[in-house]
C-alpha cells in the first residue's frame, strides 16, 4: 500500500494507436505538479411545476465532458520520447550511434494529427489506497521549457483531453535511474544556421512552443465527448533571453531585426565513445521583440531580451535527444 499523500502519486503515459483509444502506461513520468482533471458541462432545467422551491435533481443532465490540465516536469536523460514526438508531430524511432548505447531522437516539427496520449494518474487516499484517474486523448496543446541559473532544465506540458476512465486498472509504476539536465550543462549559441556559436552573459533562458487546435469539435452521435482536435493556427515558437549586458550581439539584432539562428543545448555526461547524454533545442530563425538595455541602478545592466521562433524558408525547427532509450 502507498503512502496516502502526494509521495504515493504516479503519472504513466502511452502513445494511442487511435485518439481516446485507452492504452496501459509503458512510460512513467517523475512529475513535479500537475493540473489534469475532467471538466464536465452540465444543464438544469428551468421547468417552472407549482410549489417546487428548488430544481429538481432528475432534471439535470451531463452535456459535454473534456479534459484539461497540466503537468510539470524535470527535462531527463531518460523517457522523454513520447511526450517530445506528442509536442513535435514526426513519428520517430530513435538511431543508434554507430555500435554504442547512445540512441539519437530528432523531433522536427510537423503536424500533431494522430499523435495523443493516454495519461494514468494515480492519486492517494489518506488510507494509503491509490486511485486511478485514466486520462484518454491527450493533446500537448504547448510545451514551455525553462532553465536559469543555479537551475534544472524544466517542461510544462498544457494538455486538452476527451475523457476521464476511472474503472482501468492502475499500472505498476516502475522507473528508469533517470538524471535531469541542468544549469551547469547549459550552451546558447546564435549565428548564422549550421555555425552557430557560443553566446556569453545568458543567464536564463525560456522557449515555448504551443501548437493550436480546434478543441471545440463537438457533435452529435459523440456521446458528449468531442473529436480529435485539429490544428487551425500556425505554430508559435516564443522565449526569453535574461543575459548581462557583456556584449551588443542580441542588442544590435534587436535595433535591426535581424534574424539569427538559436540552438538551446544540455550536454551530459558520456554515454559512449563521442556519445554524449544530449537535449537541444535548434530555431534555425529567430526575431527579438523587444528587451534593450537600459539602467536602472548601480548594478550590472541586465537586459531580458523576448524573442519569437520564425521559418528560414528552409529548415524546420527541432529538438534532439540523445540518451540510451531504444524505443520512445
Amino acid at each position: 500500500m502507498a503512502i496516502g499523500s502526494g509521495l504515493g502519486a504516479q503519472m504513466g503515459i502511452a502513445a494511442e494507436s487511435a485518439y481516446g483509444t485507452f492504452t496501459a502506461s509503458s512510460k512513467f513520468i517523475e512529475f513535479t505538479k500537475e493540473s489534469l482533471v475532467l471538466k464536465k458541462t452540465t444543464a438544469q432545467s428551468a421547468g417552472i411545476a407549482a410549489g417546487r422551491l428548488l430544481p429538481l435533481s432528475a432534471r439535470r443532465v451531463l452535456t459535454r465532458k473534456e479534459v484539461s490540465g497540466s503537468f510539470e516536469m524535470e527535462i531527463s536523460n531518460k523517457g522523454m520520447g513520447l511526450i517530445l514526438q506528442t509536442l513535435m508531430g514526426t513519428t520517430v524511432t530513435p538511431v543508434q550511434q554507430a555500435a554504442t548505447t547512445a540512441y539519437l531522437q530528432t523531433h522536427t516539427l510537423a503536424s500533431v494529427a494522430g499523435k495523443s496520449l493516454t495519461i494514468q494518474k494515480g492519486v492517494p487516499l489518506t488510507t494509503g489506497t491509490v486511485t486511478d484517474k485514466t486520462f484518454l486523448g491527450c493533446k500537448i496543446t504547448s510545451g514551455e521549457f525553462a532553465c536559469g541559473v543555479g537551475e534544472m532544465l524544466t517542461g510544462t506540458f498544457e494538455i486538452d483531453g476527451k475523457d476521464c476512465d476511472e474503472g482501468q486498472t492502475l499500472a505498476v509504476a516502475s522507473y528508469s535511474n533517470m538524471s535531469p539536465f541542468h544549469f551547469g550543462q547549459m550552451a546558447l549559441k546564435t549565428g548564422a544556421f549550421g555555425t552557430e556559436t557560443a553566446l556569453d552573459g545568458i543567464r536564463k533562458v525560456s522557449c515555448k512552443i504551443e501548437r493550436p487546435q480546434d478543441v471545440e469539435r463537438f457533435y452529435a452521435n459523440q456521446s458528449a465527448l468531442k473529436k480529435e482536435p485539429i490544428e487551425n493556427d500556425q505554430v508559435k515558437i516564443t522565449g526569453t533571453l535574461e543575459s548581462d549586458y557583456v556584449a551588443t550581439t542580441l542588442d544590435d539584432l534587436h535595433t535591426s531585426d535581424g534574424a539569427t539562428s538559436l540552438v538551446w543545448e544540455f550536454i551530459g555526461p558520456l554515454i559512449a565513445s563521442t556519445y554524449f547524454e544530449t537535449f537541444r533545442i535548434i530555431l534555425p530563425a529567430i526575431r527579438l521583440d523587444e528587451g534593450p538595455p537600459v539602467v536602472d541602478g548601480f548594478g550590472v545592466v541586465k537586459p531580458s531580451f523576448n524573442f519569437t521562433g520564425l521559418y528560414d524558408g528552409t529548415n524546420q525547427p527541432k529538438i534532439e535527444y540523445m540518451s540510451t532509450d531504444v524505443t520512445l
